[in-house]
């Protein structure tokens, strides 16, 4: 929980959030739970977007490595979890089960905002958005105040134990009313981690980052603006030291047998997007989006018996989407369009101890020469009955999913084959809000939402490392998994408390899941996907911010949650009713900040505390790499937070974190987290 910047109280929610119905609107009208997180709500500058979630009730920041960071929303990540780039989705045909590093490849510096909204979002985002949507809007040129107006910003961030420098250098201007622009380069070093009293240093665990970013706003008139934009993100050498012989043995991993488990990464978008506002006629407003986004990832590996893989995909994905809106005396809608199609290359080579060519197989890490089509078409309506005191939201969605594929292994021949299917989905929801008095200061919300989840290239056709010793094999006719999420919630803004409390449960349906096979395939234990079972995943969470006087205020967050789902966890048919995977535990944060009533300076002392995350599904007891046997241990880590505002045009931040120098480390996670951390940051604006 993040609050919005002010200079004497912070708030829970900003001003207006679009995420989660499409359009602007107050948080207070929207019957969801929903998060935001202002670029400047972050003094201490988080090292990545997912990094930004950290202390949201029901999000767990699992990091298989220290460049890859993947939150589990309400129970679910990966693929199960929707990130969107200014309403672009970055999730493609290639995102794969459990963690993945793709959130990442989004600079967290070139956010002005991030939108967090939990449970299904499939009405209005398709495929992917089980857990919960993300949308990182990006920065935005400087406002027009009658006169040219220039920005130009520095910013520096150390941190000792995470051994990190960045930097940024940004500049943004509004040389006349009809065009505004910002853009901006980031570079990024980071060392191995440190972890806290008995780890030490975390070998091979850092990584380097450039990334560059441009923003060109046309403005025809008021209501009428065209944005060109381009983002770049490139990751060198991010290890996955737990596979490798570097991994760590605290509280009794294992680790693999590799020499060298690299990854390197890069992402490039490219946009153009028509925003409408105040039209005449049928339509009031109108947004329109035509996208280029490549994501291009590398894998090398060196075995231990010192032969070398080289494997990784480019995906070029081109998007359209049109969306319009229409405020009528039968309800606020909102309907729309949207056409996403992939291409997927894919590489796999293997070499001898000498660096000769030993072989090249039939596809990479998911199928080669392939396509993934999906079109969506939606609409939604909110209307306002019993005189304003009712909002009553329904939606509907249809999908039509395409998959082709010309270069596929096939487990049973071990030779080529191909791969073609394709899905159709039609899912629905309805939300209800009632003010509980006239100014919405107290609101209740209810609603119920279907979701769904299209197989992707990943499930049909993934042969790489899965878990610890495990490797998946391609797994043709799977059927979309489907779910459906109840939520019920309050929301308060009155005088000094602000929060929401929501308890939810999601019914799960064919959730696609890893099965083993009771092969061995070099050495590893062969997995292939199925359809799974029914299952259900059901939690509570609460967020709340007091200001006790303007230069004292406290905030809390907790959250706690529990599944359960059919699964085949051996290599018989037969199913079994099983934890959900890395299931979150019960967690908690709990700051109190002291500012002076013009906001200039400010400290706070926070804490993050988690119980033992011993609930272990059958899968999560193989994983012996990333999680300690009987589960990984709770903590209770603190950190002192101060900053000032020195002049109006220089911010300085200083952190102590971990002040106890713990070793701990987020439920799954392949590495620890810091241990204690100082970290300093600068602002410059000139």
């Amino acid at each position: 929980m993040r609050a919005e910047t002010n200079a004497t109280a912070p708030q829970m929610f900003s001003n207006v959030v679009v995420t989660a119905s499409r359009t602007g609107q107050d948080p207070q009208r929207i019957p969801a739970t929903v998060y935001s997180f202002a670029r400047e709500d972050d003094p201490a500058a988080r090292r990545t977007l997912p990094d930004l979630l950290a202390g949201t009730p029901s999000v767990m920041l699992q990091k298989t490595a220290y460049g890859q960071g993947s939150p589990f929303l309400r129970g679910f990540t990966g693929f199960r979890t929707l990130c969107l780039i200014d309403g672009i989705r970055l999730n493609n045909s290639v995102f794969r089960d459990g963690p993945n590093q793709y959130w990442n490849t989004v600079d967290a510096l070139a956010i002005s905002r991030t939108e967090l909204v939990m449970g299904p979002g499939s009405v209005l985002y398709g495929s992917d958005a089980i857990g919960g949507t993300l949308n990182a809007l990006p920065l935005a040129p400087p406002d027009w105040t009658g006169a040219p107006a220039w920005e130009r910003e520095l910013f520096y961030r150390g941190a000792t134990a995470e051994r990190s420098t960045i930097g940024r250098m940004q500049v943004g201007g509004r040389p006349d009313p009809r065009v505004g622009f910002v853009g901006g380069y980031s570079y990024k070093d980071f060392g191995d981690l440190l972890g806290g009293d008995t780890v030490g240093r975390q070998h091979d665990t850092g990584y380097d980052e450039q990334d560059w970013d441009a923003l060109l706003n046309f403005y025809f008139n008021a209501d009428t603006t065209l944005t060109l934009a381009h983002q770049t993100v490139t990751q060198d050498d991010a290890w996955r030291t737990h596979k490798t012989i570097y991994g760590l043995d605290w509280q009794g991993l294992s680790h693999g047998s590799d020499l060298v488990h690299t990854f390197d990464q890069q992402r490039d978008l490219t946009y153009a997007k028509l925003r409408a506002d105040n039209l005449d006629g049928a339509v009031d407003r109108l947004e329109w989006t035509i996208s280029q986004q490549v994501q291009q990832e590398d894998q090398y590996t060196v075995k231990g018996d010192r032969t070398q893989e080289r494997q990784g995909f480019d995906v070029d994905t081109w998007g359209t989407a049109l969306q319009l809106a229409s405020d009528t005396r039968l309800g606020d809608w909102v309907y729309g369009a949207e056409y996403y199609r992939d291409g997927v290359d894919s590489y796999n080579r293997k070499y001898k101890p000498d660096g000769s060519l030993k072989s090249i197989s039939i596809q990479g890490p998911v199928a080669d020469d392939a396509s993934y089509d999906t079109l969506g078409l939606y609409v939604q309506d909110t209307l306002h009955l019993c005189q304003g005191w009712l909002d009553v939201t329904p939606g509907a969605r249809y999908s039509y999913t395409r998959v082709a594929a010309d270069r596929v292994y096939d487990p049973v021949t071990r030779a080529r084959t191909t791969l073609a299917d394709d899905w159709q989905a039609a899912v629905s929801s309805l939300r209800l809000l009632a003010p509980l008095t006239r100014t919405r200061e107290q609101v209740l919300f209810a609603g119920i939402s279907q979701g769904f989840r299209a197989p992707n290239l990943s499930d049909l056709t993934r042969l790489d490392t899965a878990r610890s010793g495990e490797l998946e094999t391609p797994s043709p006719n799977l059927d979309p998994e489907k779910f459906v999420s109840s939520e019920i919630g309050f929301k308060t803004r009155s005088g000094p408390l602000s929060g929401q409390a929501a308890y939810y449960y999601t019914w799960i349906d064919d959730m696609i899941m890893r099965t083993p096979t009771g092969d061995m395939i070099a050495g590893q234990r062969e997995v292939t996907k199925r359809n799974g079972g029914q299952g259900y995943v059901h939690g509570m969470e609460l967020s709340a911010c007091y200001q006790f006087t303007p230069q004292w205020s406290a905030r809390l967050s907790g959250s706690w949650m529990d599944g359960r789902s059919d699964s085949y966890p051996t290599s018989t048919a037969a199913k079994e009713r099983d934890l959900l995977t890395r299931l979150m535990p019960p967690t908690a944060e709990a700051a109190v900040r002291w500012q002076t009533p013009d906001g200039r300076y400010w400290c706070e002392l926070a804490a993050n505390l988690a119980e033992k995350a011993d609930d272990l599904s059958l899968d999560d007891q193989r994983d012996t790499q990333r999680i300690p046997p009987g589960g990984t241990p709770g903590y209770a880590v603190y950190h002192l937070r101060t900053g000032t505002q020195v002049t109006e045009y220089l911010r300085l931040t200083v952190a102590l974190e971990n002040l106890a120098n713990e070793d701990y480390r987020n439920h799954g996670s392949g590495v620890n987290e810091p241990g204690r951390n100082l970290v300093f940051s600068a602002l410059a604006k000139f």
